[in-house]
């Protein structure tokens, strides 16, 4: 269980994001995090990810979750982060050797996630060489490989192409499914944000004081998307949204 309680955060003193902000998140959940833009969406992703500290209050890892978050937290960008100067093999294995894992295991773990992922056959090439959907894969084998129990993903489809986007989707959905690990996606995209989560939390414009939460029930089946609950989901979320965007224009909701 991750329990955010009474968070406060601010980049400028006079203009928080955050002001006394709760959210409780449970093991095995998938959440979609949608908002206008500005409104702190990857800012709390790197707070969860202890990348950064709040002001006040705080972010309680239960014992399913270390209290040393850099190692059981993986964290996917939208540029995806590949090292240019390393192979994608290299890539997979960065965070394992930072770790200081013995190099067998390395290796084993690393060919496990790339055969998993399907990219086994670039494993030597380097970012440059690969189209946008194998750098994503090569992006989420890397964090898969160190064992996250919290998986967070900061718009990590929204370079793709839409063919690209809807495997991606599909492969993120296979990987919970197997794995089961707790997953955040952050997204602009509300049709995204309607297919992935089970539960997608509204961030207001700042600053945010409480969670705007929706249950979503139909999400990650393939079926869901053309159903009438899915067109309702998304009508639901553009009324949110566009009622908390004052003067934002359509690009930071869509």
């Amino acid at each position: 269980m991750i329990k955010i309680k009474d968070l406060c955060f601010a980049y400028k003193k006079d203009c928080p994001l955050f002001l006394d902000f709760n959210w409780d998140i449970a093991p095995g959940e998938r959440w979609s995090l949608i908002g206008p833009s500005g409104c702190g969406k990857t800012t709390l992703l790197y707070l969860l990810a202890g990348l950064i500290a709040p002001a006040g209050g705080k972010i309680n890892i239960n014992d399913d979750y270390s209290n040393d978050r850099r190692f059981l937290t993986g964290l996917i960008l939208q540029d995806f982060g590949l090292l240019p100067w390393n192979t994608a093999f290299d890539n997979v294995a960065l965070g394992l050797k930072i770790q200081g894992i013995e190099k067998n295991k390395i290796a084993q773990i690393t060919l496990h996630w790339l055969k998993e992922l399907g990219i086994e056959n670039v494993s030597e090439h380097y970012p440059a060489e690969l189209s946008g959907g194998q750098q994503q894969r090569v992006a989420i084998a890397r964090t898969l490989a160190i064992g996250p129990s919290l998986l967070l993903m900061d718009e990590p489809f929204a370079s793709l192409d839409a063919l690209t986007r809807e495997d991606s989707l599909n492969l993120a959905l296979k990987i919970w499914r197997n794995h089961f690990s707790t997953m955040v996606l952050v997204t602009h995209n509300i049709d995204e944000a309607a297919f992935w989560g089970s539960r997608i939390l509204v961030l207001d414009r700042a600053p945010n004081t409480s969670p705007h939460i929706i249950e979503n029930p139909g999400s990650g089946q393939p079926e869901y998307i053309s159903s009438p609950d899915f067109t309702i989901r998304c009508k639901q979320l553009r009324e949110l949204i566009g009622r908390n965007t004052q003067n934002g224009s359509p690009k930071d909701i869509l």
